[in-house]
């Protein structure tokens, strides 16, 4: 037997169970995603903090390590590539990239590969024992280091060299090498504080954009548009239509009727009485007061019922409903939006800070506004 409430209807609990289950999968997936993300970050620190190679990782390889030199890393699959237009990189830093997008393996327009072999990174230099020889990249006289956006490649400049070169590796090891290139340079100016120090500020900002359990909706909650087809926008279109009709037919004057009314003979017919001379008024007469016509009045924003959202004529509000991807253009008018609000690509939601951010859904939302408080509906 279905339950029903105090009026005998089950749309209640039937819209109750639609939005805690909506609820539900917006929370595991945020949840899935946040834990994915923190699991890296951790990855990563741990790594930065226990890399420390050995001699033994370059064993049985053509290469010659100097004294105090260890192996941090060997890779057997790469690519020795050279730019044919000489361009200046930037210097070589400590920032670890942690939000790189997907890199495609494919090779940038004039790059071309000049040699494959072996790539091991050192704490002293970058070695490439290919087909044709080997090549060193000194961290000591390395001056520009740039790591493609969107390819796997990572080119260099040094002091004794004119051209510019790099390696190009497999797209699903290139964040690793580039990781593990960027420990073995501080390391070389005695700098692996820093990295471990920009790791734990990562991680530390991740652990505020942990996303929060959602409350459980009530019956009590629903509204009674719930049950329309349509929602509130049905709702909406109603009573935009309910206003306007009114207003239509009171702007609307009945015909001038005094073209129709039957004119009188100025000479009366042969022995018909003449008219009746009309009354003199005893005194000036008085005009009677045209009552001025109803107007309808302007709807004004009201804040009951909004679950705590700023007074608006929108429909914006906490309570529940659909997401807002493209909010209206008059949005900051009633709601503070944040800095570069419209560069945002996601659905409306509250910041921590009171502002409102269209980021909703991203990795970064609300990341400058101490996270995500909550969803505005529309």
């Amino acid at each position: 037997m279905a339950r029903t409430d105090s009026t005998g209807s089950t749309w209640r609990y039937r819209w109750v169970h639609r939005q805690n289950e909506r609820q539900r999968r917006e929370f595991r997936g945020a949840e899935q995603a946040w834990r994915r993300r923190d699991d890296e970050l951790r990855r990563l620190r741990t790594l930065a903090e226990m890399f420390h190679g050995s001699a033994a990782a370059g064993a049985g390889l053509p290469l010659e390590l100097a004294p105090g030199e260890v192996a941090f890393w060997v890779l057997p699959a790469a690519q020795l590539v050279q730019v044919r237009h000489t361009a200046v990189l930037p210097a070589p830093d400590l920032t670890v990239t942690l939000t790189a997008a997907p890199l495609r393996p494919r090779r940038p327009d004039g790059v071309r590969v000049a040699d494959a072999g072996v790539a091991v990174i050192t704490n002293r230099r970058l070695v490439l024992l290919g087909g044709g020889g080997r090549r060193d990249w000194s961290y000591g006289r390395m001056t520009g280091l740039a790591h493609d956006p969107h390819a796997p490649v990572t080119l260099m400049q040094v002091l004794d060299r004119r051209g510019t070169c790099g390696l190009m590796l497999p797209a699903d090891v290139a964040a690793d090498f580039r990781f593990k290139l960027t420990l073995a340079f501080a390391d070389a100016i005695e700098q692996r504080d820093a990295v471990l120090d920009q790791l734990d500020e990562a991680i530390a900002e991740h652990a505020q954009l942990k996303p929060f359990r959602p409350q459980i909706v009530t019956p009590a909650q629903a509204r009674r548009f719930a049950s329309v087809p349509g929602g509130r926008r049905t709702v909406a279109v109603a009573a935009g239509i309910a206003l306007l009709v009114p207003a239509a037919l009171l702007d609307t004057d009945p015909t001038d009727r005094t073209g129709s009314e039957v004119a009188v003979a100025a000479t009366p017919a042969p022995g018909a009485p003449g008219p009746a001379p009309a009354a003199l008024p005893a005194g000036p007469a008085r005009a009677e007061p045209i009552a001025s016509k109803p107007r309808p009045a302007a709807p004004t924003p009201t804040g009951g019922g909004l679950c705590g959202a700023p007074a608006n004529p929108l429909g914006y509000d906490f309570c529940g409903g659909e997401r807002i991807r493209r909010p209206v253009a008059e949005v900051c008018d009633w709601f503070d939006c944040a800095p570069g609000f419209w560069a945002g690509r996601g659905h409306l939601v509250q910041c921590r800070d009171g502002s409102v951010s269209l980021t909703g859904g991203r990795r970064d939302a609300c990341a400058a506004h101490d996270g995500v408080r909550r969803t505005v509906w529309g």
